[in-house]
């Protein structure tokens, strides 16, 4: 019997993927990561409650639980990067990293010690054998609503036929409840965690704050053409395409197009403006190949709810590469990742700088 080691948050998810790996013959290890300690907070992927909800359905179905110490990792990976990417007037996605670093990475080294096989989670993608590549690769889940592959790019891609996703054949939430309630889980109907694991209430701003150690400081929000609209209270309160919350006036609506941490400036302009055809990566990660060699057709995506766009991405020195769309995107943000698709394919992405 092959041995799976199960990352299991205390979410219905991760707790109806135990039952399906059960199902399909593997040996079930559950594992909770520890990844963020908050005594205040009993809410959560990180809480304490989430690790007792975890350890209730691993007793439930008979399987060994165990909790993994990654606060130190996570700190490293994942926290640091959130408040360095701010540091440096840029939008971070900390998912993105974790799954790199913590959840994929960190936990097959922890499966390895635990003699198992493969890991697995309750996202939701695919991993199949790809007659066209030769390979195992990372494809979208059925689900479109809920495919969770743009967060997945970033993972090691000789992990990828070590990587089980129970629920890629699922397209509805509501199939996933209902096996759990058939199977007496309590978690059946707990709700989706939406926020940042690591940001209690999604009080951005006041976790910048304790976490920068310093004070932001006051700057001009100006237009495209150094006109001085106003002042800003710190770059971190801001984001691209942000519109509320600028606090001044004009003929017409304007945007945040850009954050100027040299000139410390909020760059305003026009809803036309924060439109753009093109875009730089770095931090490259690709699942079908090493390097990017020559020029390549495919869809992107510069944000997880965006559309895909045809694009073409070009080599232009190492670990980087250009992006070209042929339509103009909306408020490409710094910070931010951009994935690329073959099909339902997913070739890689990289850091928008």
């Amino acid at each position: 019997m092959k041995r799976v080691l199960l990352g299991m948050s205390g979410g219905v998810d991760s707790s109806v993927s135990a039952i399906l790996l059960k199902e399909a013959g593997y040996e079930v290890i559950g594992a909770t990561m520890e990844l963020w300690q908050d005594n205040n907070r009993e809410k959560g992927c990180c809480s304490s409650s989430a690790i007792n909800d975890a350890k209730k359905v691993c007793d439930k179905l008979g399987i060994k639980h165990y909790v993994i110490d990654c606060k130190e990792e996570f700190k490293k990976y994942v926290i640091d990067d959130f408040v360095d990417c701010y540091k440096c007037a840029k939008t971070p996605n900390p998912c993105v990293e974790c799954n790199k670093h913590i959840k994929f990475d960190l936990f097959y080294k922890k499966a390895q010690e635990l003699d198992c096989e493969y890991i697995s989670t309750g996202h939701y993608a695919r991993t199949e054998y790809s007659e066209r590549f030769g390979k195992i690769v990372l494809k979208k889940s059925n689900s479109r609503k809920k495919d969770q592959t743009y967060f997945l790019y970033g993972i090691p891609k000789e992990l990828l036929p070590k990587i089980i996703f129970p629920l890629q054949d699922f397209s509805d939430k509501t199939e996933i409840r209902k096996i759990a309630e058939e199977n007496g889980l309590q978690v059946a109907k707990k709700p989706d965690s939406q926020e940042v694991c690591f940001i209690p209430d999604n009080k951005y701003t006041e976790f910048l704050l304790d976490s920068l150690k310093y004070t932001p400081k006051h700057g001009n929000i100006v237009t495209t053409s150094g006109e001085i609209l106003g002042k800003h209270k710190g770059l971190i309160y801001y984001t691209v395409g942000q519109r509320k919350g600028l606090g001044i006036a004009y003929k017409e609506p304007l945007y945040v197009l850009n954050l100027d941490k040299e000139k410390n400036e909020v760059v305003v302009g026009t809803e036309q403006e924060l439109y753009n055809r093109e875009l730089y990566a770095t931090n490259l990660n690709f699942l079908l190949f090493n390097s990017l060699d020559g020029i390549v057709e495919v869809n992107a995506k510069i944000r997880s709810r965006a559309e895909e766009a045809r694009a073409r991405i070009i080599p232009v020195g190492e670990n980087r590469i250009k992006v070209e769309f042929e339509e103009a995107q909306r408020a490409i943000t710094k910070g931010q990742s951009v994935v690329f698709y073959l099909d339902d394919i997913v070739l890689g992405g990289g850091k928008i700088e």
